[in-house]
């Protein structure tokens, strides 16, 4: 007589196993999602160098971001508002670095640099991510590292723009700096305190970064002037404030919890190419040979490095 084992199944452990399966593909879809819409800021920043002051396009696209994340995360701020208390200095690092300055720099970069070559300075960006996971005691993997490198040398083929030596402008040099405190903030997320929450802590950051851009939003107001208020300089004001900060920060945020700022960080490998191809889809910049040789290395680079392996 045949005897038939009965296999008792666990319904939470398959949950979770169905949950790990989906955690690494929502992770990318959602990197891949904030370095789209970041890369439109970079074509809308250099839009509006000669019309709005850095400062105050930093200034009012965060005032505009916190219109639009308010009445989804005013209520969980405010239940986490001793959580918010606790972590102040968290909270006010995490919006200096990720608020504060880095948009202000990139704003800055506008005014000297092509929104492309702000696109392929700032997807470096992840190298010095991965650094600071290594550093945390993380293990990277060969597959991953060799994804990042050889990412890593289409984006310094592209702004070396096939050559040895590259003449940098003073806007190089600001876009630089922003990818290093992009970098930072992005590491700094893998350290967010579990109880704070996400809509909360995107809602802290986004005022007490606008707070903190005050004072240097008075002074340029004195010394530069004010901008005209227009079509051409409130639309992209509230893109960058509603999809660039609110809906792509909330992705980068969840992204990087879900899979760790170095994986996050290859998909941003691709912000060179989209910003390229919306260079030359808005604005008819051309693409040579030299770039689509560097894209396709970025594009291989990013999926291996994003890949999992066996």
């Amino acid at each position: 007589m045949a005897v038939v084992a009965r296999v008792r199944i666990d319904p939470e452990r398959t949950a979770i196993a169905k949950r790990r399966g989906l955690v690494p593909g929502l992770g990318l879809l959602l990197a891949a999602v904030a370095t789209l819409v970041w890369s439109g800021s970079f074509v809308t920043s250099r839009a509006l160098h000669d019309s709005v002051p850095p400062v105050q396009a930093a200034f009012w696209r965060w005032i505009v971001a916190v219109l639009a994340v308010a009445p989804f995360a005013a209520g969980a701020a405010w239940r986490q508002r001793r959580a918010l208390r606790r972590h102040f200095g968290f909270v006010s690092l995490a919006a200096l670095l990720g608020v504060t300055v880095y948009n202000t720099l990139v704003n800055q970069a506008g005014t000297t640099t092509s929104a492309g070559t702000m696109g392929m300075v700032m997807a470096a960006s992840p190298v010095l991510m991965a650094v600071y996971e290594r550093l945390g005691g993380a293990r990277l993997g060969p597959r991953r590292a060799a994804g990042m490198l050889i990412a890593c040398a289409g984006v310094v083929l592209l702004v070396g723009r096939g050559s040895p030596g590259t003449d940098f402008a003073a806007g190089d040099l600001w876009i630089v700096a922003a990818a290093v405190c992009f970098a930072s903030y992005s590491a700094l997320l893998k350290r967010r305190p579990v109880e704070l929450g996400g809509p909360a802590f995107l809602l802290a950051t986004f005022v007490l970064g606008a707070v903190m851009l005050l004072p240097a939003y008075g002074i340029s107001l004195v010394v530069q002037g004010g901008f005209e208020v227009a079509a051409g300089t409130v639309a992209p004001l509230v893109y960058v404030g509603v999809f660039s900060s609110a809906l792509a920060f909330f992705a980068w945020n969840k992204a990087v919890s879900l899979i760790g700022a170095a994986r996050a960080g290859a998909v941003y490998y691709l912000q060179p190419v989209c910003v390229a191809l919306l260079s030359w889809l808005l604005i008819d910049e051309a693409m040579g040979a030299l770039q689509v040789v560097c894209m396709a290395l970025i594009l291989g680079g990013v999926v291996l490095a994003a890949s999992r392996s066996r």
